[in-house]
């Protein structure tokens, strides 16, 4: 098992193995997997679901999940993450939208406005699975989602937290079948 803090000095288990979640004490299931979704609700439903057989049974019932959330939950989601460009550059958060970064002047104050018109269009912080893209394309992603009404933005939030969930859960768990121990 790998121990890791994130940005603000909070544990994250990584590569635990999905036999040692499921074997793992309520408390704790439900804590490892609040820390990659930010729901309790959710993290207690996945915990108490246990047994799972594969990386992607526990995948499927955690998008199972994510979609029954009513609107408050999903609310109380969104409250957990950080904005576009909060901690840019960060090697801990690599993967997440609060490291994208830009060197080309302007990019990270267009990022800035965009993401405060977003929340002031909608009423909730922009979301988005970043793993790979660039300041430009959440740019440009940004600014094509401005343009989708309330549900339709409501729907792809939801479908942007199933993604994120999924990197994280599989962050959780490590490799389909854990990690060799020589």
């Amino acid at each position: 098992m790998v121990y890791a803090f994130d940005d603000a000095g909070v544990l994250m288990h990584q590569g635990i193995g999905l036999e040692a979640f499921n074997a793992m004490p309520m408390r704790r299931a439900v804590h490892a997997v609040y820390e990659c979704c930010y729901s309790v609700p959710l993290a207690a439903d996945l915990a108490r679901g246990r047994r799972y057989d594969s990386h992607d049974q526990l995948f499927r019932q955690t998008d199972a999940l994510l979609f029954g959330l009513g609107e408050d939950s999903i609310d109380s989601i969104l409250q957990a993450y950080p904005d576009i460009g909060k901690r840019p550059g960060s090697e801990k958060s690599q993967a997440e939208q609060c490291a994208v970064w830009c060197d080309q002047p302007g990019v990270m104050d267009q990022l800035g406005e965009a993401s405060k018109h977003y929340l002031e269009h909608f009423g909730f912080g922009f979301v988005m699975f970043v793993n790979g893209y660039t300041a430009q394309d959440v740019l440009a992603a940004m600014s094509d989602r401005l343009l989708n009404d309330y549900e339709t933005e409501r729907k792809v939030v939801r479908n942007e937290l199933a993604r994120i969930n999924r990197t994280r859960l599989e962050r959780m768990l490590g490799p389909e079948g854990g990690y060799d121990n020589w």
